[in-house]
């Protein structure tokens, strides 16, 4: 079990620094897929870059967040072998993992950095209006919806594959 939360720690954390990179780094408008069609469309495309080799330390984040996030998937993977998990035992390792992710995300994304301290709004001020009338983030169905169907649902399917083998 301890090794479960400090998985899911960890996972928050490679998706802090891929957040922290794709925003303030990279500052590229693909990696805003999630945000609402408004901000997007009001998006200004970023042609150079905050600071001279800015793209270059955003991508070397990226990647290491995204090393992180896999290693997160084999680590949880692994040890549940090493400890003869069944079925039950790796879909609550899962589960638990998306799940604080998930609030995580909820509560200090959308909430403190999205609404409350308006990191992204620092980086693309032209996105200011679109939340500028809201008390949470845009996505509250969606991220429901992750939370509770989604990601239980891939939690399963992972465990049952694990418990296969």
């Amino acid at each position: 079990m301890l090794i479960t939360i400090f998985l899911a720690i960890v996972f928050c954390a490679a998706i802090s620094l891929m957040l922290l990179s794709a925003v303030a780094f990279i500052q590229n408008k693909k990696f805003f897929s999630s945000a609402p069609k408004e901000a997007q469309n009001i998006l200004k495309p970023r042609n150079t870059e905050l600071f001279y080799g800015a793209r270059v330390i955003g991508w070397v984040l990226m990647g290491f967040s995204i090393a992180m996030i896999i290693g997160v998937g084999v680590i949880s993977i692994w040890d549940g072998f090493r400890c003869s998990f069944n079925f039950r035992q790796f879909f609550l390792r899962f589960v638990l993992i998306f799940t604080i992710y998930k609030i995580y995300d909820m509560v200090c994304f959308d909430y403190f950095l999205l609404m409350k301290y308006k990191f992204f709004q620092y980086y693309f001020p032209e996105i200011e209006s679109v939340y500028s009338n809201r008390k949470y983030g845009f996505n509250i169905k969606s991220q429901l919806l992750k939370l509770l169907v989604i990601f239980p649902a891939a939690s399963a399917l992972a465990a049952w594959i694990c418990a296969l083998f």
